[in-house]
This record gives structure tokens, sequence and C-alpha cells, in this order.
């Protein structure tokens, strides 16, 4: 019996397959940066506030699959939880699929443990996935990017290209013996720095760029505060 049913509609070439789509499981990849240089000051930068060491870079988080959303608006406790925008993979008929979501995180718990503080929220996702044979002959080049609305204004948060995290293959061949996701897994895959540091964000949209085939996938979610009473 699956764990999450997703409405997604699956683009390959010119046709498109709309589908609910079973997810069994749902991995968030953490550290997967390529400059390992860069991975360990982020590390660094982070125990500073209290966060704890990875015990591996990458890593790979287990979170809840019915976590998983296509909404526009989620409920996380406080007011201190934020999202950051990943590239997706999507195991499902036997075919690997590309798309984009954000890893929103309650950021004080995870002061208290990461693990746990990947389970405290929703997350949110597009419902449109690209056939990953599609972009891998151009995957470098392939943008992603996020955007928060702070003092009434609508703001970049961050924005580069996947080339800064793991390639897919590469990321893969880390998580399993035989370098393939299981059938009906979906996988965050890293994120980027945020301009201006990593925050709180009520209002969070985000997006992946394919500038050679001439398309994007987006969303928007909205954040809805509920009272933290002791």
């Amino acid at each position: 019996m699956s764990r999450c049913q997703l409405p997604l509609a699956l683009l390959n070439g010119s046709d498109t397959q709309e589908r609910n789509v079973a997810i069994n499981t749902a991995v968030i990849a953490g550290w997967t940066g390529r400059d390992p240089v860069a991975v360990e000051k982020h590390i660094v930068e982070l125990e500073a506030l209290g966060v704890q060491r990875p015990a591996s870079t990458p890593i790979f988080y287990r979170v809840a699959a019915a976590r998983l959303t296509t909404g526009n608006e989620i409920e996380a406790s406080g007011t201190q939880s934020g999202g950051e925008v990943e590239y997706l993979l999507l195991r499902h008929g036997g075919r690997t699929w590309v798309g984009v979501g954000s890893d929103h995180t309650d950021r004080e718990v995870e002061k208290l443990g990461v693990t746990i503080s990947k389970q405290m929220c929703d997350k949110p996702i597009a419902p449109q996935f690209w056939a990953y044979d599609e972009v891998a002959p151009h995957w470098d080049r392939l943008i992603l990017r996020s955007f928060v609305v702070e003092n009434g204004k609508r703001a970049v948060y961050q924005d580069g290209p996947v080339a800064a995290m793991l390639h897919p293959k590469d990321l893969l061949a880390r998580f399993a013996a035989d370098g393939a996701l299981p059938d009906d897994t979906l996988m965050f895959c890293g994120t980027l720095a945020a301009h201006g540091g990593v925050r709180a964000t009520e209002q969070f949209a985000f997006e992946i760029e394919d500038p050679v085939l001439g398309r994007k996938i987006a969303h928007a979610y909205q954040v809805v505060t509920l009272p933290v009473l002791g």
C-alpha cells in the first residue's frame, strides 16, 4: 500500500501523462555540494549556530512520504521554519523523472537534531516532472531559483546551477549499491546558499529552469503559522 499519492504531470517530449503517482519512500539528501571545501565551510558555519555536524557527506535523511504535498499552503508550528529549493529525482514506472521542491525545515528544531527537523514540516513539490533522459545531456546547465516575500517585496533567495550539487549519477552511486532509486521513491537532492543567510520564510516560490530546451517548472506556497503554546 502506497504511503502517498500525488497528482503529477510527467512530461516526456511532447507527451504529458497526468496520473496519481504512488510514493512509498521519501529521502532528503544533505550536504551534496560538489566542492568539499565549500561543504566543510558551510558545516562550520552551521555548527556555530548550534546545528550538529552531519555523520557523513552526503547524508541521506528519511522523511515520511505523507509529508509531500503539491498544495499551495502548508501549516507550521511557530515562525521559525523556512524553505529551500532543491532538485528532485523520482523513480516511477521504471523511469527516472526530474522535478523541483522545497525542503521546508524548522530552523529551531534543526539545532536539536536535523533528522527531527526534516520531519517537522510538509515538503511542497511542483506537480510537473521532466523525463531525466531529456535533460541528462545538458544537466549542468539547469538552474535552480527561489524567491521570498519580505517587507512586502519579492526578492531572490537562492539562484544557481544544479552543477553546485553532485550529479545525479554520483549522488545515487553513494545512496545505493546499484546506483539507482527504487521504484516509487522520491529524493530531494541538495540546495544552494541563501542570499542574506538562511532564515524563516512565510511565502516561498521556487523553480527549475532548462535554458537549453526553453522551459521551467515552478511552484509557490504560503505558510500558515500555528501557535506554540508551551
